[in-house]
């Protein structure tokens, strides 16, 4: 035989999956043909009908049985490690994090400690466990996101929710000049501003000998500096009373309903077209809507406004949305709303949480406070200096200590695959293209083998390896990593050394939250402590320095 005649093991593959499918076209239209006319047999002059019940089931359970025997031996994925009943449905996935509550991220590295770094996770994905491959998932070259992961978002038409690579590009590149290096320099007086707001609170808390909710005190800081470098004013969630803040609602909402809506795609039309319909049935989703709400209205206003006439004043990632060169499909307000729903939501949750992670374990370990105490005054002698990023960056503790917060807060749960075109090879593994691979940044931040004791808040580890050559800081990945990298990244680590520079230097406290309350067990995109929607740290002001 000829070699153009010559069949290859993909080929082979390609023939049985049609013939599987094109059986399972012929039960489905037998399935029709009998339900459109009934089906009468007269076994000695009796008429005896069928009941199409039984019909629909013998149905149901053929393409069932044919479509598991297709998953378990005929896949492109059929060769690759994990439990078979991962493989053959996805409701292997759906009991730990829907039935169980977000618990199939503890189920996956159970699946690893059993078939190694490669695991077949559910019937179309795959998961790696290697802290060396992290680069060649989330690299820089065009890649897809996955649609399956993409439906746990409540803001379809965000540049976040985007699974092609080319509209992806488009999206981002309208807000990415906001989030450079340089952009965010020059406007360091917002956060410093709010920074010293923060602080007027824990003045007042320490005149008066109330507890303080950190978590609270700074996702009103991060919400406030977003909405006023996005929208060019601030929405004062820190002259509130009580701090309260429809953008950390927001968060805490969407993840509660995520991994429904990623099984039941209708539960995201639905709550886009009949939001209140949602909020009656799942009333904890309150103040995901209250946020769209208030920025819908914020989205209609930027789209009214003349953007010529204002063309002196301050621009902002509002009216990069609704300029008039963007393309018209692109100026509706669903899709500025959802936009400033991610931008809004991802930089006030993220950030708040690493900066009450950081807090809880520095103020519980006396020698590091002080420490870091004593670097910081070498460039604030005085504790109400102002002083300029740069010189904060420059400090190779705060710069530890910054980092091991970031390690340890686990902002992002939720794995995040990506899709490539290409083959990509992992140690004797050929993945197919168009396959959903991913790492989880939690596994990346608490691997033994990269961080020793990861359990441990240890700012240290991160000055040993500067010390020796090595860059440990590849292996933190808070951000990801490649074309999709978290747009905010400067605008959030602003935010983290001028917040922990000013509160070390100015104030004494005293954690008041038990361990358990910071312990991660959950996985609804952000990491969660048992039976609570937010990661919660209490501390009494003691001292103002």
């Amino acid at each position: 035989m000829s070699d153009e005649h010559t069949q290859t093991p993909h080929d082979i593959r390609l023939l049985i999956r049609s013939h599987i499918w094109a059986m399972g076209c012929r039960l489905a239209f037998l399935s029709f043909v009998l339900g459109t006319r009934r089906f009468v047999c007269k076994p000695r002059c009796n008429t005896m009908t069928l009941p199409l019940f039984w019909i629909g089931l013998f149905t149901t359970v053929s393409y069932l049985v044919i479509r598991s025997i297709y998953r378990l031996y005929f896949h492109p994925l059929s060769k690759f490690p994990g439990p078979k009943l991962a493989a053959v449905t996805h409701l292997y996935e759906f009991y730990y994090d829907v039935v169980k509550g977000g618990k199939f991220i503890w189920e996956m590295q159970r699946m690893h400690d059993q078939y190694g770094p490669i695991v077949r996770i559910n019937p179309r994905e795959l998961h790696i466990k290697d802290p060396y491959y992290f680069d060649p998932i989330y690299t820089s070259k065009a890649q897809a996101k996955d649609p399956y992961i993409v439906r746990t978002f409540a803001t379809p038409l965000s540049t976040a929710a985007t699974v092609e690579h080319d509209r992806h590009r488009y999206r981002r590149d309208l807000v990415n000049p906001f989030f450079s290096k340089r952009s965010v320099m020059g406007v360091d007086y917002i956060v410093q501003d709010k920074v010293d707001k923060v602080c007027e609170r824990l003045t007042q808390a320490l005149d008066k000998g109330t507890v303080v909710s950190l978590d609270d005190l700074f996702a009103a800081l991060t919400a406030d500096v977003i909405s006023h470098y996005a929208y060019g004013e601030s929405l004062g969630f820190l002259d509130t009373e009580n701090l309260k803040n429809e953008f950390r609602d927001a968060v805490a909402s969407a993840g509660l309903l995520c991994h429904v809506a990623r099984f039941f795609f209708v539960v995201s039309m639905v709550a886009d077209t009949m939001p209140g319909l949602v909020e009656w049935m799942q009333p904890s989703s309150k103040g995901l809507w209250e946020a769209k709400r208030m920025i819908e209205k914020m989205a209609r206003s930027s789209l009214e406004k003349d953007h010529e006439k204002d063309a002196n004043s301050r621009k902002t990632i509002f009216d990069a949305l609704c300029a008039e060169s963007v393309r018209p499909e692109e100026r509706t307000v669903a899709r500025v709303r959802d936009e400033a729903m991610v931008v809004f939501g991802a930089g006030t949750e993220t950030t708040a949480r690493v900066l009450a992670t950081g807090s809880y374990y520095l103020y519980r370990d006396q020698p590091r406070l002080e420490k870091l105490r004593a670097e910081i005054k070498t460039v604030m002698p005085d504790s109400t200096d102002h002083v300029s990023l740069a010189q904060l960056e420059s400090l190779p503790y705060l710069t530890a200590v910054i980092n091991e917060s970031l390690r340890m807060a686990h902002s992002v749960t939720m794995r995040l695959p990506r899709i490539s075109p290409t083959p990509l090879a992992y140690k004797d593994y050929i993945i197919p293209p168009g396959t959903p691979v991913s790492q989880s940044i939690y596994f990346m931040h608490m691997d033994p083998t990269v961080f020793p004791n990861p359990e441990s808040f240890d700012p240290e580890r991160w000055l040993e390896a500067s010390s020796k050559g090595e860059r440990l800081t590849k292996f933190l990945v808070p951000f990801s990593k490649g074309s999709r990298i978290c747009l905010g990244m400067n605008l959030a680590y602003s935010e983290l050394y001028q917040m922990f520079a000013t509160l070390v230097r100015r104030f004494d406290l005293e954690i008041q939250t038990p361990p358990e309350s910071v312990r991660i067990t959950r996985d609804f995109i952000v990491g969660l402590p048992d039976d609570a929607d937010y990661l919660k740290v209490h501390s009494l002001v003691t001292n103002a320095l």
